[in-house]
């Protein structure tokens, strides 16, 4: 391995993969001239190295103890010294952003000599001993591993409901001790060699990479598990030197609005750790410039400088020590869906990126954020507002409330949970992925919880002191009130209102800089995006979102409603041709109504209608009970209606008698279909409307089936056509979801206008795996390395992938002009659509809601690959 360790300054922020997010940009802090305390980082190699090895690289601590000597020269001071120590932090680094997941240490070089080093150079006991206790605290917690809540005890003992910065020195000094004696206690030793507790302290932080909570988030947020983590040791400066020292977080603009405007919040007389871990409540970055007018406008600088130059909002940490400002890091920040959009169009206004940057900023997975359901006005009116917080992550939750991880990961199992904490810590990680929302007593905009929960796209209220939380009576009280687990209550993360009770969410609107960013992304895809819908309303919702057609409509969806299924039952058991013909007779109107609201939502634009898919024995009862209720309607023997229900039954009814070949072997339900469809197109067209009908065949696998299917339709459609004397544009095409169809698709394509992937079924006549029970060993599978993901969600490209492929190949030799499209439910996932626009399909079709997300996505994989 060649070089290992870097000082601060050599490189900059594009070695990430190398000193991770931390490392490479607290280098280019240091290169561009901001106030950064001196320090080094070891590489992300040489903790990949050290976790495979166990060991240290050669040569390791040679380069270590090099750099620590280039420390202490910078800051005459000397490791170990008994009158001018260095104490350094120790922090994990990695090249994705993981706030809180992995370990940190400070005040390292602290021991029994040394703190009278400090105690004597500060003039300041009570500081001395402050540092000496949090260090032997994070130490034991994350290095040697004894519980943090045995620390917190002892601490709390002293407090006795105080602040930490009351506590006096004599009651600090008592505090470390017990600390001391709590690590013996344990079987441990805590170190009094400063080198020693180095060392030990980069293996802590190597081997947090591998941490629970850490594995949790990387599974969470698609991070590769061999990246690694960088270690930046880094000479500490100190807020806690006194009321003219603090620390505290910048955003240089608003990470839960977007607005331009610099953000943040500080404490002063306090570390770094109590104001992301909202142990006090932290004061607004503007009351700074009451508390130190000079520190308020070097600080304004570095909003401005680091705005500027990383062409993206910034969170960053400083620390002001004795009147002087440090910055200690800076990373891109977490923001809420609504800021990133903001902040993503207001620096393509402000010439700072360009409009291709901004798009390609944009998870399209956060836009999903946009689309939170908010709390129904009507219902606000009336909702009792119990307490009120800090307004952290917007949307609105609905749940029961836990208090603990534990509970809320079971609890989520059977329903809708919020979970209620003091404050949250990396540790809940699991908790907070599962609830509907997050609630904490304490920590401000900046803390844990807040900053977590904006990046899970979760509604969050921190800093709620109105709430009282006992966690082992499982209950918090506010006013006279006392809310126990299992009690409803609702928030509001747009406003920080928490009310009792659980209320109505509606659905969001949108306009504003979405509306700029989404044009931009419009002019710049080259895939249409359509919808898979069923009714009128889902239809102009789609519409609203920005859908250019349907893609997918399932005509079964409209049969299982009151009357119909009776009709639909009364067509299924009739006995011969005549039977289900006057069934059907009696469906057709039904169905002609739904496509008329449907042509007229959709008005102008395709709209894709799927003709019946799914196997008889679906619509029929199961249960003796439910077979007997329905004999007696039908006026028909149980033991009729039992045999024939029997004998529709099929071993594997995925690939039995369904689709098309229901129209082959009934071709009267192709027929009354067809009526229905080109009847409405007809009465919208008759009135001014315009409907653009595409007609979809179903499981389909031979060329003779397409012939004999498209005959039906288009006899069908021609009669209606000349009888009313009205104009049908009229489409007629297939899905291909079966591997036959793809490689037969040069001959299907001279019978159809146009091919749609149904990329679920398709799937699973690829693998082989049945989509209803895959999913009882597909989450092993890529616990265990066997899949990257589950093709279900994201398309398999090498297998399904390749089959594709070679559909469309085929099918644009001999039909140039067939339209080519996807409807599966890869039709919304961003990885599948750059697939899609990669083997150059027109259009993906998905759900009404990620219609914006597929748009965006498009758009991106057009940037991306041209």
């Amino acid at each position: 391995m060649g070089k290992m360790v870097y000082f601060f300054g050599e490189k900059g922020k594009e070695s990430k993969p190398l000193l991770g997010g931390k490392g490479a940009n607290l280098g280019e802090m240091t290169k561009i001239g901001l106030p950064v305390p001196p320090g080094f980082t070891i590489s992300t190699q040489v903790c990949m190295d050290f976790l495979k090895e166990k060991k240290y690289p050669k040569g390791l601590e040679k380069e270590i103890n090099s750099n620590i000597e280039k420390l202490e020269k910078r800051s005459k001071r000397k490791f170990g010294d008994e009158r001018h120590p260095l104490l350094v932090s120790v922090r994990s680094g990695a090249p994705v952003s993981m706030p809180g997941m992995m370990d940190s240490i400070l005040n390292l070089g602290l021991n029994n000599r040394t703190v009278k080093g400090i105690e004597g150079e500060s003039k300041n006991s009570r500081f001395a001993w402050d540092s000496y206790r949090r260090f032997i605290q994070m130490f034991g917690d994350v290095v040697l591993g004894v519980e943090h809540s045995k620390f917190e005890k002892i601490l709390d003992k002293y407090k006795r409901g105080r602040n930490d910065t009351d506590l006096s020195t004599e009651e600090l000094k008592k505090i470390v001790e017990e600390y001391k004696k709590i690590i013996t206690s344990k079987g441990k030793r805590f170190p009094q060699d400063p080198r020693e507790q180095l060392k030990m302290a980069i293996d802590a932080v190597f081997n947090s990479w591998n941490n629970k909570r850490a594995r949790i988030y990387r599974k969470l947020h698609g991070i590769p598990e061999d990246v690694g983590t960088a270690v930046n040791i880094q000479v500490m400066v100190f807020g806690n030197l006194g009321w003219d020292s603090g620390t505290g977080v910048g955003f240089t603009r608003n990470p839960s609005t977007g607005e331009n405007k610099p953000y943040g919040e500080y404490l002063m007389n306090a570390q770094g750790e109590d104001v992301v871990a909202g142990i006090r409540t932290p004061k607004d970055i503007e009351e700074l410039r009451k508390d130190s007018p000079k520190v308020y406008q070097e600080l304004m600088k570095v909003y401005e400088i680091l705005d500027k130059h990383y062409r993206d909002m910034q969170d960053f940490e400083f620390t002001i020590e004795k009147g002087n400002l440090f910055t200690l890091q800076t990373r891109t920040g977490k923001r809420t869906a609504q800021a990133a959009v903001k902040i993503a169009v207001d620096m393509v206004k402000e010439k700072l990126i360009k409009k291709e940057e901004a798009i390609m900023r944009i998870e399209p997975e956060q836009i999903d954020q946009l689309l939170h359901k908010q709390l129904d006005p009507k219902e606000k009116e009336r909702a009792k507002v119990i307490a009120k917080g800090l307004p952290a992550s917007p949307g609105a939750a609905v749940g029961i409330v836990c208090f603990s991880a534990e509970r809320a990961e079971e609890l989520a199992k059977k329903g809708k949970v919020i979970l209620v904490r003091n404050e949250t810590s990396p540790e809940d990680i699991q908790g907070m992925a599962v609830s509907q929302g997050i609630l904490t007593a304490r920590g401000g905009m900046t803390s844990h919880a807040a900053v977590v929960g904006r990046g899970m796209g979760k509604c969050c209220v921190v800093g709620c002191g109105d709430i009282s939380i006992d966690e082992e009576k499982e209950m918090f009280t506010v006013r006279n009130l006392r809310i126990k687990e299992g009690d409803w209550i609702t928030l509001d993360g747009g406003t920080g209102e928490v009310f009792i009770g659980k209320f109505k969410l509606v659905d969001p609107e949108m306009g504003g800089e979405f509306q700029i960013l989404m044009n931009w992304a419009d002019g710049i895809r080259k895939l249409g995006v359509r919808t898979n819908a069923d009714t009128p309303k889902d239809s102009e919702r789609a519409r609203e979102f920005g859908a250019e057609g349907i893609g997918l409509a399932r005509t079964e969806h409209m049969f299982f409603e009151g009357e119909r299924i009776r009709t639909m039952r009364e067509m299924i058991i009739a006995d011969d041709s005549e039977g289900r013909k006057k069934a059907l007779a009696k469906l057709l109107p039904m169905q002609k109504k739904d496509f008329i609201g449907i042509f007229k939502a959709m008005n102008g634009l395709p709209v894709t209608i799927r003709l019946l898919d799914p196997p008889l024995h679906e619509f029929l009862p199961k249960e003796d009970k439910e077979v007997r209720k329905m004999a007696k309607e039908m006026r028909v023997k149980f033991k009729t209606l039992k045999n024939k229900i029997s004998s529709l039954a099929e071993f594997n009814p995925m690939l039995g008698f369904r689709g098309c070949r229901l129209g082959v072997v009934y071709p009267e339900i192709t027929e009354m279909q067809t009526d229905a469809i080109i009847g409405a197109a007809i009465e919208v067209n008759r009135s001014g409307g315009e409907a653009l009908p595409e007609i979809e065949i179903p499981v389909l696998s031979d060329v003779e089936e397409a012939t004999f299917l498209r005959k039906i339709i288009e006899d069908a459609a021609k009669k209606l056509i000349e009888k009313n004397r009205v104009k049908v544009k009229y489409k007629v095409g297939t899905m291909i979801e079966l591997p036959r169809a793809c490689v037969t698709a040069d001959k299907l394509s001279k019978e159809f206008d146009f091919f749609s992937f149904g990329t679920n079924d398709l799937t699973q006549t690829v693998y082989g795996f049945s989509r209803d029970d895959a999913g009882k060993f597909i989450p092993k599978y890529i616990e265990k390395g066997v899949l990257e993901s589950d093709p279900f969600q994201v398309i398999d490209r090498k297998g399904v992938g390749s089959l594709m492929k070679i559909c469309v190949n085929l099918a644009r030799k001999t039909n140039p002009r067939i339209e080519i499209g996807i409807c599966g439910e890869h039709g919304g996932e961003k990885n599948s659509i750059e697939f899609c626009h990669l083997i150059g399909l027109d259009y993906v079709s998905c759900s009404p809601f990620r219609v914006p997300i597929a748009r965006l996505a498009a758009a991106q994989a057009k940037i991306k690959n041209g």
